[in-house]
């Protein structure tokens, strides 16, 4: 084992993106924690696979009891909790959650309209929403040609509008297809254009994956306003909950959308009941696969470590040190922030002189992002928006502190003073050509 973990040591470590540094801030972080790791080692360690709830009944008890516990943290309706009507689960993650609700909506749907329905089944989502909505789309059979992608603008904070939601849906109406779903990002949709999804009985699903674990701090709550009409909800604790990966909460207001979905019942798997009044969980019938992880017990350790307020001090701490950043990047007047701050993500990107060409500084903000990567000090990723090549700050590690944040600050200030240097160099020296060559031909 000690030449295991030496060679782990001289061939794995070194390559490896270290999502765990307190510098990593790209993508949405995978969070971990002594609790998380803690309750890993106990789902790993006792091995078992409560695939229903025979198989192993605190299993799957467990499990009820945590994601209830969420739905509350979270202020989410009572319709999401068992007690309620609801229900919740443990998947892996969002595309999971989102194959399974769509997977729902599609047999709802056939169930009316017949089997043939499905050429004409239509999906929404923003251009703001993960890439990994159609993928799931796609695996439950709707036609890529009835993917529905809305775009959004800086005028309405990037934000779905109901008249833009409403006029897809009615000209898909008028064309004889079905609107099957939508999918609306916290943060990214507005109240509004939930009202025609109502009116025409399409399922309505919420991705909080990220966004939705600052939802435990009663200042952001209001994110989550309206999910009293939506048919359901997930988020990932281990995005921003200081759980290990991987752990996604699914909620549904109605469970047997999901299960008459989703359900197997060979003789085998037949539950003999918990000798109770009420059917037991099977939660085989709540996902795609047979086997499934004790995650329940990852998710209840790290409730228990940390608490209502522990969770809601990390929560607003790395919103801190986004808010710091984000004045710093108005502060200095060679940057911008290209859409107002959310939670702790900030967009940005190196400005300039407003006369440079758009392509010019994309080239320039794709060099700046590639100096900060280059220099093994800090990690972050892009993306594009209306256009514009866009550099992201994401801070949410579990080790980040404000020093870091400071740090890649001062590491992206040296990196550009590098480029606006060499850049307005070149432009000198482009401006001194064309002006010597100028008066050259004049005198020929």
């Amino acid at each position: 084992m000690d030449r295991i973990l030496d060679d782990v040591q001289r061939d794995v470590l070194p390559g490896l993106t270290h999502w765990q540094s307190p510098s990593f801030f790209a993508y949405f972080q995978a969070n971990a924690s002594g609790a998380g790791f803690a309750g890993e080692m106990l789902s790993t360690g006792l091995n078992v696979v409560p695939f229903m709830w025979k198989a192993s009944p605190v299993a799957t008890e467990l499990e009820q009891v945590v994601v209830d516990w969420m739905a509350g943290l979270l202020g989410l309706p009572e319709l999401f909790c068992f007690a309620g009507g609801g229900g919740g689960v443990l998947h892996g993650s969002t595309c999971e959650a989102v194959v399974c609700t769509l997977a729902a909506a599609r047999d709802r749907a056939i169930s009316r309209l017949g089997h043939a329905a499905i050429l004409r089944m239509v999906v929404y989502s923003s251009d703001q929403t993960h890439a990994t909505f159609q993928k799931g789309a796609r695996i439950v059979g709707i036609p890529p040609a009835n993917f529905r992608v809305l775009h959004t603008t800086a005028e309405s904070g990037y934000g779905l509008s109901a008249d833009t939601v409403r006029a897809a849906v009615e000209e898909d109406v008028a064309r004889g297809l079905v609107p099957l779903y939508l999918c609306a990002t916290v943060g990214t949709t507005g109240l509004g254009a939930i009202d025609p999804v109502r009116e025409l009985g399409m399922w309505l699903h919420i991705d909080a994956a990220y966004a939705g674990s600052a939802a435990i701090c009663p200042e952001f709550r209001c994110h989550l306003d309206g999910a009293e009409l939506a048919d359901s909800v997930s988020m990932n604790p281990h995005k921003w909950f200081l759980t290990n990966m991987d752990c996604c909460c699914l909620w549904v207001a109605d469970p047997t959308a999901l299960t008459s979905a989703l359900s197997t019942d060979p003789e085998y798997l037949k539950n003999v009941g918990s000798g109770g009044d009420v059917s037991p969980i099977d939660y085989k019938d709540w996902q795609i696969a047979l086997s499934r992880r004790f995650r329940g017990i990852k998710l209840w350790v790290v409730l228990r470590r940390y608490g209502a307020a522990g969770m809601r001090n990390y929560i607003r701490r790395h919103v801190r040190m986004a808010e710091w950043f984000e004045l710093a990047v108005v502060a200095d007047e060679r940057f911008e922030v290209v859409v107002p701050r959310n939670f702790s993500l900030v967009c940005f990107r190196l400005r300039l002189r407003l006369g440079i060409d758009d392509d010019a500084v994309d080239g320039l903000n794709r060099q700046l992002l590639a100096a900060v990567n280059a220099s093994g000090r800090a990690f972050m990723t892009h993306f594009v928006m209306d256009g514009k090549f866009v550099i992201r700050l994401a801070v949410g590690g579990a080790m980040t502190e404000m020093r870091h944040v400071r740090d890649v600050w001062e590491l992206l200030k040296e990196k550009a003073n590098e480029l606006v240097g060499a850049h307005e160099g070149y432009c000198m020296h482009v401006e001194h050509a064309t002006h010597y060559f100028r008066h050259f031909w004049l005198f020929i």
